[in-house]
């Protein structure tokens, strides 16, 4: 990353603007709650807009941000890889505002696909648009590299790579829930789980949990700065 890479990422009211545009929305998307890919995709700019307006530290977070912020070698900067389409994103990014906005970080937003959805492993970094960024801040697991989002690097101000937040927090076991609520109830035929594995992703989206895992990805990256600073 470079002062001039990062100038070309979207604030975060840039990037709500954006997920309402025509440009955004003829991208192909996809939805969770049917579990199928989309075009034109759903407009998230009112709730990312409003998830925003609610979204609130707490105290001690707040207190913690601003305290790693002043020390020497501190995070000053925050690059995140998202897709309006990804629930993920949809959780964190309005957290990640207030975060950045609680320590006087610069937040700078990359959308991670092209005009189809990227469905596996990586792009071709020569390929334009945020290519670069998405297999450069790529996702390792399990002895692979794959694009993920939401991706959020924190950089001091000399763009040194102090953390890398991935996907989700360790508390929320998202394949292990997803799974099984997806998974066929004895009787179900394939629509039928479909459709009701649709509806229970939907209530578990629309639940104090959603929170709860925001609160905790926030609280998983104040401890992991807090960590490299103590034993950098």
């Amino acid at each position: 990353m470079t002062p001039e890479r990062f100038a070309k990422g979207l604030t975060f009211e840039e990037y709500v603007r954006f997920t309402g545009s025509p440009e955004n929305l003829a991208r192909e998307g996809f939805d969770i709650r049917r579990f199928s890919l989309v075009r034109p995709r759903l407009d998230w700019s009112v709730y990312l807009r409003e998830r925003h307006a609610r979204a609130r530290l707490t105290d001690d977070q707040a207190a913690a941000i601003r305290w790693l912020a002043a020390q020497p070698g501190g995070p000053a900067k925050i690059a995140v890889i998202a897709e309006d389409w990804s629930s993920d994103c949809r959780r964190d990014l309005p957290y990640l505002a207030r975060l950045a906005d609680a320590g006087g970080l610069e937040l700078r937003v990359f959308v991670r696909d092209a005009e189809t959805m990227l469905r596996h492993g990586l792009p071709d970094p020569a390929a334009g648009g945020n290519a670069d960024l998405v297999v450069a801040y790529a996702n390792e697991k399990n002895g692979q590299r794959f694009a993920s989002v939401p991706v959020a690097v924190f950089f001091t101000g000399d763009f040194v790579e102090l953390y890398r937040y991935v996907e989700y927090p360790a508390i929320y076991r998202k394949d292990r829930l997803i799974g099984y609520l997806r998974a066929a109830r004895a009787g179900e035929t394939p629509e039928q789980a479909k459709a009701r594995g649709g509806r229970d992703i939907a209530t578990l989206l629309d639940s104090p949990f959603f929170d709860l895992w925001a609160h905790a990805a926030v609280a998983e990256i104040i401890s992991a700065l807090h960590e490299r600073l103590l034993t950098s």
